[in-house]
């Protein structure tokens, strides 16, 4: 009796580690440090070109911003929970009608998403062969070759993945999204980012555990799970194309989460993207928030922090701190979620665990209350971002 629990205990710890859940782990972090940085490096090129203008009109306006990014608001951040309820009510009741409107458009902006997350490999491929000048296409814009590069490579994907649904493609998609959300979405401060993820963790539970009481079924489950028919299926029988045209296609799984097979292949571990996104937003305003104040003390960090502080503590940066907050709280999701062999919210455990020693690191230096109304001066430092 006792080895036959030993070996089941052992089997449960082996759950934990199994390749499925270390790729979940790893690849999400990877995504989130990623997309913060390339949203740092962002900021720093709107400088530059906000410098250049301002050069060659002889004024400069300290408000302009780029306007492809986005920055949340609190009432932004109050009424998005609920209108990502209403969406997700909208595909539970609704899927068969809309699902094909709904892949088509996931599919754009995955392409769209998965060209940004290529653009620096182009643009370190294209550099030693050609210039970095724009090639004019009209109405459309112009475009760098890096550029064009990258949209035809994610293009090319993007029709791959519809022919195939291989989950490798989809996996591929998904990671575009959550990287270009990070790098172009900004919480604009604590409180902001308090009202998001508490909302966000509001709706993460109640659609999780309560949903099925109201509507006889999991909503979240449901929707993240059900395939979607292939266009060219639907195409195909629109236009009756005949039985050998179009119609061995896949259903396909929208990019709307990650997917990773175990070892043994019995199981896929899932995370949904939000998990990424919404805590990446989190770990993106930390990291600007540590590059703005390095640079406000002259490198010295700690220098307005409290007398009875450390000076090891001090050192400690808000972007590691509640990056290790997430990595604890993804691990204990996946905890509960063997514990309780059911899904999980992971909003549950990642908002506390990112919140929480985020909040408490920041009264302890001094900078709760900066952080928690308006964290950067109106005027940005010119000082060079680090490079990805």
């Amino acid at each position: 009796m006792a080895e036959h629990r030993l070996a089941e205990q052992l089997g449960w710890a082996y759950s934990l580690v199994d390749s499925s859940q270390v790729s979940t782990f790893l690849i999400s972090i990877l995504l989130i440090v990623y997309g913060s940085f390339r949203s740092l490096n962002m900021d720093f090129e709107n400088q530059d070109k906000e410098k250049d203008n301002s050069s060659s009109s002889g004024s400069f306006n300290g408000n302009s911003t780029n306007n492809s990014i986005q920055t949340i608001d609190s009432t932004q951040a109050l009424f998005l929970p609920i209108g990502a309820s209403v969406s997700l009510l909208v595909m539970f009741f609704f899927f068969d009608s809309v699902q094909v409107v709904f892949t088509i458009c996931t599919a754009v902006l995955a392409t769209i998403a998965f060209a940004f997350l290529l653009l620096p490999m182009c643009q370190y491929l294209t550099r030693p062969c050609s210039p970095q000048n724009k090639i004019s296409f009209g109405c459309c814009g112009r475009f760098t070759a890096a550029e064009l590069l990258s949209f035809s490579l994610s293009v090319m994907l993007v029709l791959i993945w519809v022919l195939t649904g291989h989950w490798l493609l989809m996996d591929a998609l998904a990671m575009g999204l959550c990287v270009a959300m990070i790098a172009f979405v900004r919480l604009p401060s604590l409180k902001v980012s308090c009202l998001l993820l508490s909302g966000l963790l509001i709706y993460d539970v109640f659609w999780v555990f309560f949903s099925a009481y109201i509507f006889n079924s999991n909503v979240m489950v449901k929707v993240a799970t059900q395939p979607a028919d292939n266009p060219l299926d639907v195409l195909s029988r629109k236009l009756h194309l005949g039985p050998n045209v179009g119609r061995d296609v896949p259903r396909l799984s929208l990019p709307g989460k990650l997917v990773f097979p175990s070892s043994t292949g019995s199981h896929f571990s899932m995370l949904g993207i939000g998990d990424i996104v919404m805590p990446g937003l989190l770990l993106c305003f930390v990291l600007r928030y540590d590059n703005y104040k390095k640079q406000a003390n002259g490198d010295s960090c700690g220098a307005s922090g409290p007398a009875n502080i450390s000076g090891r503590m001090q050192k400690v940066s808000y972007f590691h701190c509640t990056l290790i907050g997430y990595f604890v709280g993804l691990l204990t999701a996946t905890v509960a979620s063997r514990i309780h062999r059911a899904a999980q919210p992971a909003l549950l455990y990642l908002v506390p665990f990112t919140l929480l020693p985020l909040l408490t690191m920041a009264y302890l230096k001094g900078d709760l209350r900066r952080m928690w109304s308006e964290p950067f001066h109106s005027k940005s430092s010119s000082s060079r971002f680090l490079e990805v």
